[in-house]
């Protein structure tokens, strides 16, 4: 049985091939010498059967022997030999996924499955950053805190043109995230070009295992609490739960949500982190065309009442921008940093039996109030810049000016741009 980890009400189909080793005759008509190498199978692996099955509801000018006769050819004509039809089936699925066109719409092959899978968990090997596509480039969504991309000086925005020697040109995600990735202790090279840096230049990182804290918290002496997100997972709810409990007990002055570099994670999550402000209210609109669903608060509002900033940047995504959003649509926080990622997209996840999943857009976010945030983002109410030399010299100016709007002393510099949503 296929899992989900969003409870919808839709079910997903998926088309799905069966496998068959048997020779279709129209591959008698392409041009060539037979080798023989059809019938190698690689160790380990079975037959396939079927091939000459066709669905019902396939177009009558869509040609699947087509498919066949490619996947025969392949098995025959391909210089590397024996050629691995569970290989061929597994791309078969990503090109189908991938003839959306949508980049955030993938298929997983198992071990893709198990990567993805421990991601969520919080824990991988490698570089530490989140990678997306914005503008047709392969981009850094965001550096994770302490991470080794972070401490290689990987920003925000910066576009990844080569990844060792390979171009990321029509590359997806998931592919990259496939050469990025490694074994702890090895080196990947990214070529790399940032906007205001004439042209291109490479930053070596050290691989290594990333665990992640996703919520930190501190409390200073002006009694002004700073809860850090640096991503949605599993264990966030539950750390977040304990610092609104000692944020109660301490009976902080404010409190400054940080999800600056957070790239998103699970949509349960985020609506449980954003009722501790909105309650049972909603938290975000999904739509489909002209169809919309809201998903509401589940928690009572623990902290409305208690002053709040949240700060943002062009790394905040997904369910950074689902929480930070729905907190300034209702006027419980003022955002404070740079315009977010915007990714609004809707995906639904499904496990399915062999280890694989998918993972498909179904819909789009919308805040409480109707804005959208895909590929538009969610505008601060305070535009604060944060430089390249500010932070190699350890000065926060936005964090500084959330201080600052809490204890009711802020003055926007001359340069500080004010947008009112």
């Amino acid at each position: 049985m296929a899992k989900s980890l969003r409870a919808l009400p839709r079910s997903l189909v998926l088309l799905l091939i069966v496998l068959t080793a048997t020779a279709a005759g129209s591959i008698g008509f392409f041009v060539g010498e037979a080798r023989g190498v059809r019938s190698v199978v690689p160790a380990g692996e079975g037959v396939v059967t079927g091939q000459g099955d066709r669905p019902d509801f396939l177009a009558e000018d869509v040609d699947f022997v087509q498919f066949w006769d490619i996947w025969n050819l392949l098995k025959e004509e391909y210089y590397r030999q024996p050629v691995s039809d569970k290989d061929l089936f597994y791309g078969a699925l990503k090109g189908l996924v991938g003839g959306m066109g949508d980049p955030y719409s993938v298929y997983f092959d198992p071990e893709e499955a198990q990567q993805f899978a421990a991601d969520l968990e919080g824990s991988f090997e490698g570089i530490g950053a989140e990678i997306g596509i914005k503008q047709e480039k392969l981009q850094i969504v965001s550096p994770l805190k302490g991470s080794a991309a972070e401490r290689a000086g990987l920003m925000p925005g910066d576009w990844i043109v080569l990844i060792d020697e390979t171009e990321t040109l029509g590359m997806t995600v998931e592919e990259a995230v496939s050469l990025i990735r490694g074994e702890g202790g090895t080196q990947v090279v990214l070529t790399i070009s940032r906007v205001g840096v004439d042209g291109v230049f490479e930053v070596p990182i050290v691989r290594e295992k990333i665990v992640i804290d996703s919520v930190k918290w501190t409390v200073d002496e002006q009694k002004i609490m700073t809860i850090g997100i640096s991503t949605f997972n599993h264990d966030t709810t539950e750390l977040f739960n304990e610092a609104v409990q000692e944020a109660l007990t301490a009976d902080v002055a404010g409190i400054i949500l940080d999800v600056r570099g957070n790239p998103g994670g699970l949509l349960t999550t985020a609506i449980e982190i954003a009722s501790a402000w909105v309650g049972y209210d909603p938290v975000v609109i999904e739509r489909i065309q002209n169809d919309s669903d809201s998903y509401k608060g589940v928690m009572a509002p623990r902290l409305q009442g208690i002053k709040t900033v949240v700060l943002v940047n062009g790394g905040s995504a997904s369910a950074s921008e689902i929480v930070a959003g729905a907190l300034q649509d209702y006027g419980y926080a003022t955002l404070v940093g740079t315009q977010t990622f915007g990714k609004g997209s809707v995906q639904d996840y499904q496990g399915l039996e062999d280890g694989s999943a998918v993972k498909i857009t179904t819909a789009e976010w919308y805040t409480p109030k109707g804005r959208t945030i895909h590929e538009t983002g969610i505008a601060p109410d305070d535009v604060v810049n944060y430089t390249v030399e500010e932070y190699q010299a350890g000065i926060d100016p936005q964090h500084d000016a959330a201080v600052q709007i809490i204890l009711g002393t802020y003055v926007p510099d001359a340069e500080t741009e004010t947008s009112s949503q």
